[in-house]
């Protein structure tokens, strides 16, 4: 019987916990008529855009919004550290695991800064915090699908990695769109927003396939451990194995 690792439900709990969170958010702001409906094909002019920022904009949402960030940015710091430590001796090249921790690091502080920092109130700290989340966050996920190739874990690198690129290039994709809409004041901008976070939730929460192989463990001592004789250490293993 295989050893399934709790820390896979790590991965999970982070998408569906952070979806909720934001979904509620939603509601909140539709249920105190602040934005359209997100999939409604009229213009309101008394209403806003359903954007994620617009909906966590307004109290009570806006305290709603601040919780799960912040919530969601410390266990995606968690989650980065941990995929970290995974790759840690699997990994030749150190440099593109510890670029992948720093990225996903810069992402989870521009998390931060989104949920605190509202949109109609402090734009420009706001908008540098959607920048760090999305452009971070998505330079992590293309590296990470190149890393499961990769190191190729328990031979499942090749379907994970096909995974991760699908998922990467539907982010890319549902980014570029947001933006061209914005630009060229198109609507459907707010719906490509929404699907580029479901998306990228989902890849994380695809650390869970990864994870359920690893076990992780912390060690706590109060006094150093003497110095280790070769010798001695060998033999005393020898004996416990009789």
């Amino acid at each position: 019987m295989r050893s399934f690792s709790p820390w896979a439900l790590l991965p999970l709990g982070f998408s569906i916990g952070t979806a909720t969170g934001l979904w509620a958010v939603y509601f909140t702001a539709l249920y105190n008529n602040i934005v359209v409906p997100l999939g409604s094909h009229s213009r309101n002019e008394s209403l806003y855009p359903p954007f994620i920022s617009v909906t966590g904009n307004f109290p009570p949402g806006s305290c709603y919004f601040s919780m799960v960030m912040n919530l969601a940015a410390f266990a995606g710091l968690v989650i980065g550290f941990l995929r970290y430590l995974q790759l840690k001796n699997r990994l030749a090249r150190a440099w593109l695991n510890i670029a992948g921790l720093v990225l996903f690091s810069a992402s989870c502080f521009g998390m931060t800064i989104v949920g605190n920092f509202q949109l109609f109130i402090l734009t420009r700290i706001h908008d540098s915090g959607t920048l760090l989340t999305f452009g971070m966050g998505l330079l992590y996920c293309w590296l990470q699908a190149g890393i499961t190739l990769r190191v190729n874990l328990k031979g499942e690198g090749k379907k994970v990695g096909a995974l991760r690129f699908l998922l990467s290039g539907l982010i890319t994709l549902c980014l570029a769109l947001k933006y061209i809409f914005i630009m060229f004041s198109l609507p459907r901008a707010a719906q490509c927003q929404w699907a580029l976070v479901m998306f990228f939730l989902i890849y994380v929460g695809t650390f869970a396939i990864d994870f359920r192989h690893s076990h992780f463990d912390a060690v706590c001592t109060d006094q150093p451990e003497p110095p280790e004789d070769s010798g001695t250490s060998m033999l005393e293993q020898e004996l416990q194995r009789l």
